[in-house]
């Protein structure tokens, strides 16, 4: 796109208050953003009132398009609007298509064939777990992995996502170039550099808490469907799911224990519709997306099958197993150790334990 053109585009991103509705209505008024610029006052006046009209053509983001402009010269950076072949087709099906996305990577990746994974920020280790895997099996499968960079099972979803033949996508509540959360800010250099980076606000904005609604429905825009791996029942990952069902996208959801909170979310789901799922084939088959050759099951240390057995799949504590298996609490503390070790079972606050996988 020529600078001029984007540039129109910028401007009229950059006015305060326009908002994507009243950006959508003068495209549909006066055409491309150049045009939108160059009417008069009293006709953009009469499609947006005359506040909005006198910020149009007041250019005072000058400074921020100057900006703009020169960051998509660099390597690796790219804008697409609405305008645009790059634009991901499938946000066009959305209600509310942002007029352009700012994109850091691979610029194609967005426009891919993909799914979402999401959940909570505060997971269980067993639901880490889960989220690597599945994100993994789906990224074997040829998938693009869209998720929040959140803590949690959104960074689980990209790191098992990278460590597959496909990639993932990154679709963030603040500006592209704005690290958050900063404990991810090596998956952030990870995903720019084998995946993509995605935002629909402008350059250097914060993460403010009004952004990240607006920020959900692109993750689930961007895919065909959208996977909840753990959720409480206040979880913004439901409200990603039911802006996807909004959208026609699929909704999935992986069951957990009754006593979890974490659960509760995706067990409302299930009840209101979405799909259970408790394998990647579950969705595969679903989406009739081929199915990768299944992974070889890793081995379980051969002494610690019994205590497994005693442990289940709730978290519980040493006192509990010694209880269920009669062993020693010096006994029971060393197998969970060499469990541990195997990544067989996880280590919880409060001198509990889970089993993982």
């Amino acid at each position: 796109m020529p600078d001029a053109e984007l540039e129109a585009w910028l401007r009229l991103t950059l006015v305060p208050g326009l908002g994507g509705q009243g950006l959508r209505k003068l495209l549909g008024n006066f055409g491309l953003p150049s045009q939108v610029l160059g009417a008069g006052r009293a006709a953009l006046t009469r499609s947006v009132g005359d506040a909005l009209a006198q910020r149009i053509l007041a250019d005072d983001g000058a400074a921020a398009v100057e900006a703009a402009l020169r960051w998509a010269e660099a390597p690796g950076h790219s804008i697409a609007t609405l305008g645009d072949a790059a634009y991901p087709q499938q946000l066009l099906e959305i209600p509310d298509p942002p007029a352009l996305i700012y994109v850091v990577g691979d610029a194609g990746l967005p426009a891919r064939r993909g799914l979402a994974i999401v959940g909570s920020r505060n997971a269980t280790p067993q639901g880490v777990a889960n989220a690597e895997r599945f994100a993994r099996a789906f990224s074997e499968a040829g998938l693009t992995i869209a998720s929040g960079l959140a803590l949690g099972i959104d960074a689980a979803a990209h790191r098992g996502a990278l460590e597959g033949a496909g990639s993932t996508v990154a679709v963030l509540g603040c500006g592209v170039d704005v690290v958050y959360p900063q404990r991810n800010s090596g998956l952030y250099d990870a995903v720019a550099a084998r995946g993509a980076l995605v935002s629909e606000f402008p350059l250097g904005s914060p993460p403010v808490a009004a952004n990240f609604p607006r920020r959900n429905r692109l993750i689930s825009g961007l895919a065909r469907g959208v996977l909840v791996v753990e959720a409480a029942l206040a979880s913004g990952s439901l409200i990603t799911a039911r802006l996807a069902a909004e959208q026609g996208r699929e909704v999935f959801a992986i069951p957990g224990s009754i006593h979890s909170p974490l659960s509760k979310g995706c067990h409302a789901l299930i009840r209101e519709g979405a799909k259970l799922v408790e394998s990647a084939q579950d969705v595969l088959d679903e989406l009739r997306f081929p199915v990768p050759a299944a992974a070889p099951a890793s081995p379980q240390p051969e002494k610690g099958h019994a205590l497994l057995a005693h442990l289940g799949y709730d978290p519980c504590n040493v006192d509990t197993l010694c209880q269920r298996s009669g062993l020693t609490p010096d006994t029971v503390s060393a197998m969970l150790l060499e469990l541990e070790l195997a990544g067989t079972v996880a280590a919880l606050p409060g001198g509990r334990y889970q089993r993982i996988g």
